[in-house]
């Protein structure tokens, strides 16, 4: 079971993920993704809603507990989402990662072979 701070970090990210409101941030897709969009006729909000339904969470993904990482196919291709969590700047880390109000999360949205 994960400790306080690993739980209200997991459950801050699925609730970003996820869209719920409350919880400071944006989402970037990189230019791998808007590239595969453009050549299948998708939009953002196709390859948005697959990470939003993400469950699947293994060792693999998320060794931290915190549900920051995962990985989904898209259009043949291989994909990452990552959440990094910033200060509310988006000039470095989180200086307290369990506090919502000091924390801005980046959602990222790209082709493994871009990682």
């Amino acid at each position: 079971m994960p400790d306080k701070a690993t739980q209200i970090i997991q459950d801050a990210n699925d609730r970003f993920r996820r869209g719920e409101p409350g919880i400071l941030g944006q989402i970037v897709l990189t230019l791998g993704i808007a590239g595969t969009l453009e050549e299948t006729g998708g939009a953002p909000l196709d390859v948005i809603a697959i990470v939003q339904a993400f469950d699947t969470f293994t060792e693999d993904d998320g060794p931290y507990g915190t549900h920051e990482f995962g990985s989904f196919q898209f259009a043949g291709e291989a994909c990452f989402w990552k959440i990094d969590l910033y200060d509310n700047r988006l000039e470095c880390g989180s200086p307290e990662a369990t506090d919502l109000s000091k924390t801005t999360r980046v959602l990222t949205i790209m082709l493994a072979s871009e990682y």
